[in-house]
């Protein structure tokens, strides 16, 4: 009999004869306590295994996980096998009994299955299978956390739990800040579509990039064709620069674009002399060929929207700096909405750009 029924047993019999006297009841506490102490010393080690953190410590749980680093996860059997075919097949197996000849641990009455996953993996696994009645999402603090969860979930058929740490992974407001980190989570798992998605928005990122922690997982055929892709990208956007019939395609008439041009008697802005722009014959303002040398340099080492956004505010900042009346009025608003086409044609031009990495 277990030693814990056991001292419920003999607590309950002495207060049932009415052993109130201090004194005996003081025999009774020395008595127990030494039965506690004493149940440890006939313990295997294994018993001694701490108990993972609620909701994996439920004492009606029907199977224990011990994780690598002998963390006992007890957990009930449906809710994996819900969420996992692995599991529902493997616990579909004939169990091992108390008092069977078997390999398998028992410990309370109840199997347990040794796993390879840490603690650290193999919580926030678990929490993704239970109900959410009974275990919050868990909270990821690191990427690599992400990796082993990821890793974790493909070995074990959880391809709901995939879909869900990809869903909170690869949304914009992460792969905006972490792209890098992302494309290198998504190349470790072969994820091919999340790859995709974040080698695009790796272009926001310098040409060579600076060093992250989570490189160390991708392999160097891995890495040159996100390079590969990211110097195809620069060179498609510089097409733009070449040909300027995208512009005029856009506005037709040189009405359209007054704000362009340097020629008006009540424009104090410098005109170019250099001729690199020629748009409807005629002389752009200095400013503005300024504007196109600089983002076309600077969308060779980051060919992506943001880069164009940026230099318009650039340029508008450094008209209204010029004190001219009519630049100053009217070319905020016709900056801003150019740099929308310019946007949308760099993305049609690296849209058709393909990774060349397949899994």
């Amino acid at each position: 009999m277990p030693t814990n029924i056991v001292i419920r047993t003999l607590s309950y019999y002495f207060k049932s004869r009415g052993l109130t006297d201090e004194g005996e009841m003081s025999g009774i506490r020395t008595f127990v306590q030494y039965l506690r102490l004493s149940q440890y010393s006939m313990l295997d080690p294994q018993d001694l295994t701490p108990c993972a953190s609620p909701p994996f410590d439920h004492e009606k749980a029907d199977v224990i996980l011990r994780s690598s680093d002998n963390i006992d996860f007890r957990v009930f059997k449906l809710f994996l096998s819900l969420a996992s075919s692995f599991f529902e097949t493997l616990f579909d197996l004939p169990q091992p009994s108390v008092g069977m000849s078997t390999d398998m641990e028992i410990k309370d009455g109840l199997p347990v299955i040794p796993v390879s996953e840490d603690s650290n993996t193999l919580d926030p696994l678990l929490r993704f299978c239970y109900p959410c009645t009974l275990a919050d999402d868990p909270v990821f603090e690191n990427f690599r956390d992400v990796v082993n969860v990821l890793e974790a979930a493909k070995k074990y058929s959880l391809d709901t739990i995939e879909r869900m740490v990809c869903k909170s992974l690869f949304n914009p407001k992460i792969l905006e800040t972490n792209s890098l980190r992302c494309f290198a989570i998504a190349c470790r798992t072969h994820m091919q579509g999340e790859c995709v998605l974040a080698a695009r928005y790796t272009l926001q990122e310098p040409l060579v990039p600076v060093w992250f922690e989570e490189i160390e997982l991708i392999t160097s055929t891995e890495l040159f064709a996100l390079l590969t892709y990211h110097r195809k990208c620069a060179t498609a956007a510089q097409a733009l620069k070449d040909d300027l019939s995208w512009i005029r395609a856009e506005y037709p008439h040189r009405s359209a674009v007054p704000w362009m041009f340097a020629s008006s008697s009540h424009c104090r802005c410098e005109q170019s002399t250099s001729g690199r722009y020629p748009i409807y014959g005629e002389t752009v303002a200095q400013w503005w060929e300024a504007f196109m040398d600089a983002t076309f340099l600077d969308l060779r080492d980051k060919p992506c929207a943001e880069t164009i956004r940026q230099n318009v505010e650039k340029t508008i900042q450094t008209v209204r700096q010029c004190n001219c009346g009519h630049c100053s009025a009217s070319a905020p608003g016709g900056m801003r909405d150019f740099g929308v086409l310019f946007v949308r044609k760099v993305e049609e031009l690296i849209s058709v750009i393909e990774l060349e990495l397949r899994f």
